[in-house]
């Protein structure tokens, strides 16, 4: 698990993608805490609630290559008849993908740590949003990493990632305007609604759970897709 993930993450940073990938995001982060400031608004959660929209952008793009190409080019069949387990294949690139996800987050604590040098303080707010930011950013490698898993096309795999992303933040919209038992299913399938509990500050622990057994299951139902390949394959 160790070895792909170094090789996973030299591939990132040996390629343009990871470092498009930051900089997009730095530069449109930046262009809403700038926005913010103009309006007079000296705290950071409005930024993060903004960023997890820019997630959804990002996220696919970063997930779509790393595990369709290995099935593209062939080397799929080497990982899989390797004496490798799948789930340290899966983890590996899973957390590789994190791994750059963590250098976006690292890098966007340069927008609060300018608010507090002007006076601001670190609040409980900030501290929840950033807990519920990286939860979500968690959430969402997993359900791009299964979509890549599905396909050998990339394209294919980050609209896939895309549009399975974007439901899953508007459900609880979508939820509010047909009511009912519907309503609830997709309260529950909902990552903005959990999200919303740390931007306040609060450290719900039923909210880390659902986010760590999102996570799990969406890394289990992408191993298992690939154990049904192999054993199709022979």
């Amino acid at each position: 698990m160790k070895a792909i993930f170094w090789k996973e993450v030299k591939s990132y940073f040996f390629s343009p993608i990871a470092y498009v990938l930051i900089a997009m995001f730095i530069l449109i982060s930046s262009i809403f805490f700038m926005s913010n400031l103009l309006y007079g608004i000296g705290e950071f959660n409005s930024n993060l609630s903004t960023m997890g929209y820019i997630l959804i952008f990002i996220i696919p793009i970063l997930t779509m290559r790393i595990l369709a190409e290995d099935r593209k080019n062939g080397s799929e069949v080497l990982l899989i008849t390797s004496p490798l387990r799948l789930s340290e294949i899966v983890l590996g690139k899973y957390f590789a993908a994190l791994f750059v996800f963590f250098v976006m987050v690292l890098v966007s604590f340069v927008y609060p740590i300018i608010l507090v040098a002007f006076g601001a303080s670190v609040t409980p707010q900030l501290v929840g949003g950033y807990v519920g930011f990286i939860l979500l950013g968690a959430s969402f490698i997993a359900v791009g990493l299964f979509a890549s898993s599905i396909t050998e096309n990339q394209i294919i795999a980050a609209v896939i990632s895309f549009v399975a992303l974007l439901i899953m933040w508007i459900a609880d919209g979508i939820g509010s305007m047909v009511g009912g038992i519907f309503a609830k299913i997709l309260y529950w399938f909902s990552l903005l609604s959990r999200y919303k509990v740390f931007n306040k500050g609060i450290l719900s622990l039923s909210a880390i759970i659902y986010y760590i057994s999102f996570i799990a299951v969406f890394i289990f139902i992408t191993a298992m897709n690939i154990e049904r390949r192999r054993w199709s394959q022979g």
